[in-house]
């Protein structure tokens, strides 16, 4: 290979994908393949010892838009340096710390679209994306219709903070959700979107966030971040509530393992973590390159999103009888596995995102589960229209399509009976182990097994029958685990009955609501739809399932058939969630306890109303502190926040 040749390749090709990334919005290439060529860029430089003077490594963001007036900056923006592997940063912490750092800041690496606001006198006097470092954009109208950026502030100095403009997930489902014709690709896209457009009260519109988190300038500096971090929250900027800080660098580095292991449950994109040496002063000495300050470092988790090739759809049917495609896709490796199939919601979902076979696309993989296709990144001229299935692909009865959705009607049809019949099984519903789908068709073809009120009926030599003759021996212990555990199941909590029912749109958080309200099994079943919608985040449709699936007499032999079986419902007592010392709290948690897990605790504060927090501020009432608690502690003792041990927890929770 040419490798001076594949340099120039690499300039243009990066080049491309930065222009595309920060001045159209519109990535055709997801950041883990972003990365991978710009690293080979970077390395490429290096063996040759050359650089092209518009090699993208010498430059920080990309050009402006056209249509918005430049804004020169005060004060030059940099880009950051970036790692990926815990050595090299612990060895850049080292580093550090021999040119005389005592501590780091940890914070979040927001993936969203870059900010700085004006002060001057305590009012916004202008807000910019970042451009190229020296010069960006003036959006200033755009920023002043997003309600959780102050418009006045206490401080009256000139001031000139920086953050990330994003839209919470929470919020873009919520958007996408009123807008199903036009819905946002993703997150950022949907915040430099609304930003970057003509019409400035379109990021109201989108409900957008800017997440501040440094000072860029200020006439009156601060020594550190951490008084920084402090000064942003008195002012009232928008500050996520994680913040962390140490001078021991395995903290650092097992505090950058945590925040990887939760962000995928966090409502905001994030894409790695950001360490900074906390001197001010000592910054100045540290110094900058030419693209980033030397007293920096971003350490970049691995790509949950990734491009790939959509090779073809499969149809498959649910237990309501919808019909999902599944996308088959080229060979990806996402979160330390290759994936080869990806989910899609329904033929509208196909329609919105313009997916055709054979085109490129972004994948995304969702809190560790089964990747969900994103949208198109790249048509060709050889991508082909996606047909969608007009008869059922198990029963072949003709298909109902009632929106964006595909139906088979057909309620004898083979794949929605088994499907019914494993989600009852499962381990939330009536949590029979041992049950599984493969289990469930046997039992479905042998002996005709085709409502849940069947799986009672079922003996311990009718599972047995399901081996042949010299297996039956060796799967004897198995079989009587199985017919342990249907009989077990027989005695159930209420909210798990009703989710176990498979009520179409039922999760596990609705049944849990209607079991607070009704009780009682039979006051559900009583239940109108008036009743049921009073219920918050129940719907029209939501309520109307509920109210027909217990009018319908098939239901109601099946419940009742259950119930001949010895299948008990225990009535739902409903915890109150009034605390007099936690609730409306904010609770950080801090150490190792030893009768719960970090989790398990966790889930109790909430429960009793409470909000935990990741990091300590003036704003925190408790820290619960465990054995071997660090920084967090000492934070907490330096602001004067009450600290509480294990003992006095159980106290106030009433254990």
């Amino acid at each position: 290979m040419d490798k001076t040749k594949r340099y120039h390749e690499l300039v243009d090709l990066v080049r491309r994908y930065n222009y595309e990334y920060y001045t159209l919005d519109n990535p055709t290439v997801s950041d883990a393949d972003y990365d991978k060529l710009y690293d080979e860029l970077v390395s490429l430089e290096q063996e040759l010892g050359i650089v092209d003077p518009d090699s993208p490594t010498n430059k920080v963001g990309d050009t402006t838009l056209a249509g918005f007036k430049k804004h020169t900056h005060k004060v030059r923006l940099y880009s950051l340096d970036k790692c990926r592997d815990y050595s090299a940063l612990a060895s850049w912490m080292e580093k550090m710390k021999s040119a005389g750092a005592k501590n780091f800041c940890l914070e979040y690496k927001f993936d969203g679209l870059r900010i700085t606001c004006t002060y001057k006198g305590g009012k916004l006097v202008n807000a910019a994306t970042r451009g190229n470092g020296l010069v960006g954009e003036d959006v200033t109208a755009q920023v002043r219709n997003i309600s959780s950026v102050p418009k006045t502030i206490g401080y009256k100095g000139e001031l000139i903070v920086q953050g990330e403009a994003m839209i919470t997930l929470s919020n873009l489902a919520s958007y996408n959700a009123s807008h199903p014709d036009e819905p946002m690709k993703n997150a950022r896209n949907a915040a430099a979107g609304a930003i970057r457009n003509i019409d400035p009260t379109e990021a109201g519109r989108r409900n957008l966030d800017i997440f501040f988190y440094d000072v860029a300038y200020i006439d009156k500096p601060l020594e550190t971040q951490c008084q920084y971090h402090e000064f942003l929250i008195d002012n009232g900027f928008h500050v996520d509530e994680f913040f962390y800080h140490s001078s021991d660098i395995d903290s650092i580095l097992s505090e950058v393992k945590n925040i990887d292991s939760r962000r995928n449950n966090l409502d905001i994109l994030i894409d790695g973590a950001v360490i900074k040496v906390d001197d001010i002063d000592l910054r100045s000495t540290i110094g900058y390159t030419a693209k980033f300050p030397k007293w920096a470092m971003a350490f970049k988790f691995e790509a949950v999103e990734k491009t790939a090739t959509l090779e073809n759809i499969v149809w498959q049917i649910g237990r309501t009888g919808k019909i999902t495609p599944i996308g088959e896709i080229s060979p990806t490796e996402l979160a330390g596995a290759i994936v080869r199939r990806a989910t899609l919601n329904n033929i509208g979902d196909i329609r919105r995102k313009d997916l055709k076979i054979g085109s490129k696309i972004f994948v995304r993989r969702s809190n560790e589960v089964i990747p969900e296709i994103l949208g198109v990144a790249e048509h060709f001229p050889s991508s082909r229209e996606i047909v969608p299935p007009t008869k059922c692909p198990c029963c072949g009865t003709t298909l109902i399509e009632d929106g964006a959705n595909l139906f088979c009607p057909n309620k004898k049809c083979s794949n929605r009976i088994v499907d019914s019949l494993t989600h009852f099984a499962s381990r939330n519903a009536m949590n029979i182990e041992g049950v599984s789908t493969k289990t469930i068709e046997a039992l479905h073809e042998k002996y005709g097994l085709n409502t849940v009120a069947d799986i009672y009926k079922i003996t311990y030599d009718d599972l047995l029958e399901l081996f042949s003759p010299k297996d039956r021996r060796k799967e004897a212990v198995k079989v009587a685990n199985i017919s342990r555990s249907i009989e077990a199941s027989k005695n159930v909590g209420l909210n798990n009955f009703i989710f176990a029912l498979g009520i179409d749109g039922i999760g596990e958080k609705t049944a849990k609501d209607l079991a607070n309200k009704y009780h009682t099994l039979e006051a559900l079943m009583q239940a109108d739809y008036d009743s049921i919608i009073a219920i918050d985040e129940i719907g029209d449709i939501l309520a109307s399932n509920i109210v027909e699936y217990f009018r319908n007499p098939d239901n109601i032999k099946m419940i009742d058939e259950m119930k001949r079986s010895g299948v008990k419902v225990a009535d739902y007592s409903a915890v109150s969630t009034e605390n007099e010392y936690f609730t409306g709290k904010t609770v950080v948690l801090t150490g190792t306890l030893s009768g719960y897990t970090r989790d398990q605790a966790t889930a109790i504060l909430e429960s009793l109303g409470a909000h935990v927090s990741g990091s300590v501020s003036k704003k925190t009432d408790y820290v619960l502190a465990g054995v071997e608690a660090g920084s967090k502690l000492s934070r907490a003792h330096e602001l004067g926040v009450t600290v509480i041990d294990e003992e006095t927890f159980n106290k106030y929770i009433g254990k």
